[in-house]
């Protein structure tokens, strides 16, 4: 049996930008994307820290090194630019490969420029 655990989360990062007029999706910088092990159009959910509001969608890249978090297509109309959230991507384990699972945790400065990986 598999069981749905937290593989990572972008912990309290800055939403750059939101752009409605998009299919859909949030950009996250590839580099932030790689520290969290996201990969390209993985499943993620996102919580908006401000308003409470949670919804699920894809991780896209965007350029590495932007610090870029920019909230794509109908989600615009729950987060907005400047809303602190967090980012969430899960993985289904066995019970003994989850045996000692421990979650990537990455938190932020300014910039969206990352402070720990824990």
């Amino acid at each position: 049996m598999y069981i749905k655990f937290l593989k990572s989360k972008l912990h309290r990062i800055k939403v750059t930008d939101s752009q409605i007029e998009y299919p859909g999706s949030i950009g996250i910088d590839s580099e932030l994307m790689e520290a969290a092990d996201i990969a390209p159009y993985e499943t993620v959910m996102i919580a908006d820290v401000d308003n409470g509001s949670r919804l699920e969608t894809y991780a896209v890249p965007a350029p590495a090194g932007s610090g870029d978090c920019v909230i794509l297509g109908a989600a615009a109309h729950l987060v907005n630019k400047g809303d602190t959230i967090i980012i969430f991507s899960f993985q289904y384990l066995t019970k003994g490969e989850a045996r000692g699972h421990k979650p990537k945790i990455v938190t932020f400065t300014e910039g969206n420029k990352i402070k720990e990986i824990a």
